[in-house]
């Protein structure tokens, strides 16, 4: 929400606001806070310490004045501690004569923010593209994550000298970049319920109380209905509370769920009353990997953002251009109502095995991966994975100029999900019977076929890709450089990827690699 330069030891470390950043007297410091009317910011001084806040705004409270406010040290003290507490987004920057400069997020985080550091000032950014210049070469062990599909909540990023602000973390700035953790968020365990809980009403409450912390409730909010359950369950409760009020947009996916989901999405909108307008991008349209996506032109583009790039693009600059300038998504809902190991053992997400199954895994990966828990973060109030999934969401939105809204990822909602029992969480029993309980049906409800984004992951891979992995294993790689992938192994996998021969468990995590090649050859290029 935020781009930063902060050089600490000042001579002038006074602050002011020009109306479009906030600066120091001598210029050496300067914070450029996201314009939207989602976001607001602030600034006080007590003489001596100056706080800085960007943060997404709450309801039923007035947009603060910008400008910076003189404050006694007790006042001083207040705001800060007021500040800390924030129940939405937010990024605290705070600075004093002779110490380093400290940077602070939020627990509820929307937007990501990455820093580096050129040893005199502290740079930062939602969009890691901004911090190019800092990045010395890749860091193995977060490449390493996500060859085998393995994702880690930390400060580390895909390349070494650009960190990640982790929720609660504080980044200490005054020469040398420290980042510290937080301690552990506590959560909560499955409850057994009252003879009389009346779950769905909690769960509406909940949702309603997630999504008022902010004045979402404007025309120009529009709703990111995909016809699934999450998306499906925040929108129409939208619709509900405001009828006729929001537009709706998804990405249409292929294969067989397409008709499928045209028509839960047609009924889910008959239900209830939304805007007539319904803005529908065709992702087979809009290829990843095609000549138009951005990976291909030679764009800089943090590969963390939406690995289906190219479709998602479209859809913004769609959503962006009907006129919408807030987007509320289903996004967390998985995470609201997983399952615990211990109440269904499963596989998680990249096991280190997988480097032995997947070909195109080079030598370097195995060992790189004996190490790939450390250094993560702690627990956060929000599962890490939802946080993942939220920091590759925002830049593309952002770059548009929309703000996410995900009610699924308020801490109210993560904590009713971990004490629902363990028959209101199985098969998001929660959301198929608030949507039961509107009157859908059961292809709603109980949908037959699988709707994902596996067929256009498919049809990239057997049209697009093979000619650019061509190019690849012809021009060479860093990725093969560091020894992160085996182009004699990629050579074998790349084969495969004809429309006869191709199979999804088998070959669609090779996607991956050439979004990081033409990610990697753009940033460090």
């Amino acid at each position: 929400m935020l781009r930063l330069q902060l050089t600490p030891y000042s001579e002038n470390p006074t602050w002011h606001w020009s109306g479009a950043c906030y600066s120091t007297l001598d210029t050496r410091s300067r914070i450029e806070p996201f314009d939207h009317p989602m976001v607001e910011h602030l600034a006080a001084t007590d003489g001596r310490r100056t706080l800085l806040v960007v943060r997404e705004r709450v309801a039923d409270r007035t947009v603060c004045d910008p400008e910076v406010r003189d404050l006694t040290p007790a006042e001083y003290d207040q705001a800060r501690d007021a500040v800390t507490g924030w129940p939405t987004d937010f990024v605290l920057v705070e600075t004093e004569p002779d110490r380093p400069v400290r940077v602070t997020a939020g627990s509820a985080r929307t937007t990501p923010l990455y820093l580096a550091t050129d040893g005199t000032a502290l740079v930062g950014s939602w969009d890691m593209a901004d911090l190019r210049p800092h990045a010395t070469g890749l860091n193995p062990k977060d490449v390493s994550r996500l060859l085998i599909y393995r994702p880690r909540y930390s400060t580390e990023t895909l390349y070494r000298g650009v960190h990640r602000l982790t929720e609660r973390a504080t980044a200490h700035f005054g020469g040398h970049l420290w980042i510290t953790y937080p301690d552990p968020a506590l959560h909560r365990t499955p409850r057994e319920l009252a003879p009389d809980a009346d779950v769905l009403g909690a769960f509406i409450s909940t949702m309603d109380t997630a999504m008022d912390r902010r004045p979402w409730a404007e025309e120009t909010t529009l709703f990111h209905l995909t016809g699934g359950f999450d998306s499906g369950t925040v929108a129409t409760r939208a619709a509900e509370r405001y009828p006729g009020r929001f537009p709706t947009a998804t990405l249409l996916i292929g294969g067989p769920g397409r008709e499928q989901q045209i028509r839960r999405r047609a009924e889910i909108r008959d239900r209830v009353r939304f805007a007539d307008s319904d803005l529908v991008v065709d992702a087979m349209r809009y290829l990843p990997l095609s000549p138009d996506c951005p990976w291909v032109n030679g764009r800089v583009v943090n590969p963390t953002e939406e690995p289906l790039h190219r479709p998602f693009v479209e859809m913004a600059r769609s959503i962006a251009a009907a006129g919408a300038r807030t987007v509320v998504t289903g996004l967390g809902g998985d995470e609201m109502v997983a399952l615990t190991q211990e109440e269904e053992p499963h596989k998680g997400l990249g096991e280190v095995t997988d480097a032995q199954i997947l070909p195109w895994v080079g030598p370097r990966v195995p060992s790189v991966l004996e190490f790939a828990d450390d250094g993560i973060a702690p627990p956060a109030l929000i599962n890490s994975m939802t946080l993942l999934t939220l920091e590759t969401t925002a830049p593309v939105l952002l770059k548009h100029g929309l703000w996410p809204v995900h009610p699924f990822a308020d801490p109210d909602m993560v904590a009713l999900g971990e004490q629902l029992p363990f028959a209101w969480r199985e098969l998001k029993q929660l959301q198929r019977r608030r949507l039961a309980g509107l009157g859908m049906s059961d292809d709603v409800v109980y949908p037959v076929e699988r709707e994902s984004f596996a067929e256009v992951v498919e049809h990239a891979l057997t049209t697009y890709a093979p000619k650019l992995f061509a190019r690849m294993l012809a021009e060479g790689s860093v990725l093969f450089d560091e020894g992160l992938v085996d182009p004699d192994g990629l050579r074998t996998a790349v084969d495969r990827l004809t429309p006869g021969r191709y199979v999804e468990e088998r070959d669609a995590k090779i996607l991956e690699v050439l979004s990081l090649h033409l990610s990697a050859t753009a940033f460090l290029h």
